[in-house]
């Protein structure tokens, strides 16, 4: 301690109490303002003391990946017994010219230290010797991501972590024959994010069978349920039996699923959530989408009723219907007539918003339109899209779509134009000079709605609002 000439205390670094360094240190690893714990263990003994001393406050670890530069052996011998993460990729093991896959196997071998594991896309040779030692419990074990390819899903061991789970909080599987690790995943009871995701047609799992797994995890926080292909066998009709009761997931924030329709909604229909905050749903293409348990689950939730706005995107071989940022449905189809006809079917019969919303965006996603794009399109087609939007007061064209929806809205005109958008009073149209056609289709629908006493406004909109 000195002090200047103002006579006020000046205080160095090394002259701060131990709780003070540490609450630093705590603030520096948190914020990655040090690139790792070993930094500071270097500075000095004092602070190497300080840091050994609250490996939990500090949640320090010792990281083995396939990358790093020394003897394992030696690198656990060096520091305390701390944590270990595990981490590797086929990418890095690649670079590693061999050395990577004996750090990680080695690694494992530590089962009452590993508490993190994360791989990626490893060869099936390497899985051989991953399986051979780990056919026991990994007690401390809280973090799993395992991602695996064609050939080594068939393989993945059944005996994965001796089918306990029971110390997981985080568990994410991507291309996992789900079955061969049923055990595993019914133990996993603490569970705050599950992400089951890209399940080959090998490893389907019914939804009954899911919601026996979720019953159990009521601190279940994210859930996703994701099938790589729609199965080509799968008896429907037994998927609409209604539920005889459905389980509560208090903690539920995040939700996904990839699909067929009837899946999900077998699925959410034997929920009930009390906070849900995201929502995404992906369908692939089928004739006929007729979803009312999908509607029902909905409205027993708050997360799509205070929306007034809904956005409908073309992207390539995907149409989405979006809510903000917090909720999004999309359907997997090539062609624009099937993505509108799915689209118009789901509108009609799945999200309950779709009759009190205002305001519609239509847009196609730049880059992802040709001049081939929409042949042999019917007016018809977009009017069905746009018929369940009974309260929508703007509609938003972007890009080239009004050069589409324009003739659709022209045939109104025989109608007064009130049969479809019956309260419409604005029409925003992205340069809305560029084509003659478009403007004389759209006056047409304006003058029948002006002589029918439903008034409508065109504006050049410059897409910024």
């Amino acid at each position: 301690m000195t002090a200047d000439r103002l006579g006020i205390g000046r205080l160095t670094i090394d002259n701060l109490p131990d709780d003070v360094l540490l609450e630093i240190f705590s603030f520096c690893l948190a914020e990655g303002r040090a690139k790792t714990w070993h930094t500071l263990v270097h500075i000095c003994r004092r602070w190497r003391s300080i840091v050994f001393a609250s490996p939990r406050r500090l949640e320090l670890r010792i990281r083995c990946t396939a990358g790093i530069q020394a003897n394992l052996k030696e690198m656990l011998d060096i520091w305390p017994i701390l944590p270990i993460e595990i981490g590797a990729s086929g990418n890095a093991l690649a670079q590693s010219r061999g050395e990577g896959a004996d750090i990680i196997v080695a690694a494992l071998g530590h089962k009452d230290r590993v508490c993190q594991i994360s791989l990626a896309y490893l060869p099936s040779s390497l899985w051989d010797r991953i399986a051979a030692v780990t056919q026991e419990p990994f007690p401390a074990l809280t973090d799993l991501s395992i991602f695996v390819t064609d050939e080594t899903a068939t393989v993945f061991p059944e005996a994965f972590l001796g089918g306990s789970g029971s110390g997981l909080r985080s568990c994410v599987l991507y291309g996992i024959a789900i079955p061969r690790i049923w055990g595993l995943l019914l133990s996993a009871i603490h569970l705050t994010e599950l992400r089951l995701w890209d399940i080959p047609q090998l490893g389907y799992i019914s939804p009954e069978a899911v919601i026996t797994a979720l019953s159990a995890m009521p601190n279940l926080k994210r859930f996703a349920l994701g099938f790589r292909n729609s199965p080509s066998r799968l008896d429907r009709e037994l998927l609409r039996l209604p539920p005889l009761t459905r389980i509560v997931l208090p903690a539920l924030i995040r939700f996904s699923f990839q699909g067929i329709s009837e899946y999900v909604e077998d699925l959410l229909s034997r929920i009930d959530v009390v906070v849900l905050h995201d929502g995404s749903i992906t369908l692939y293409n089928q004739l006929i989408f007729d979803t009312p348990l999908l509607h029902e689950f909905f409205s027993r939730t708050e997360l799509i009723k205070a929306y007034n706005r809904a956005t409908v995107l073309f992207y390539g071989s995907t149409i989405y219907f979006k809510l903000g940022s917090q909720f999004s449905l999309r359907i997997l189809c090539t062609t624009l007539d099937w993505q509108l006809s799915s689209m118009a079917q789901v509108c009609t019969s799945s999200l309950p918003p779709i009759s009190t919303l205002e305001r519609l965006d239509i847009q196609v996603r730049e880059g992802f339109s040709s001049p081939n794009w929409y042949q042999d399109l019917e007016n018809v087609q977009w009017l069905e899209l746009l018929r369940p939007f009974t309260a929508l007061k703007d509609l938003y064209l972007v890009g080239n779509l009004a050069t589409l929806v324009a003739p659709a809205l022209q045939e109104l005109a025989g109608e007064g134009g009130t049969e479809v958008l019956p309260v419409l009073q604005n029409i925003f149209i992205e340069e809305l000079g560029s084509s003659t056609l478009t403007q004389g289709a759209i006056a047409q629908f304006i003058t029948a709605r002006e002589l029918s006493d439903h008034p409508v406004a065109v504006h050049n909109w410059d897409g910024l609002s």
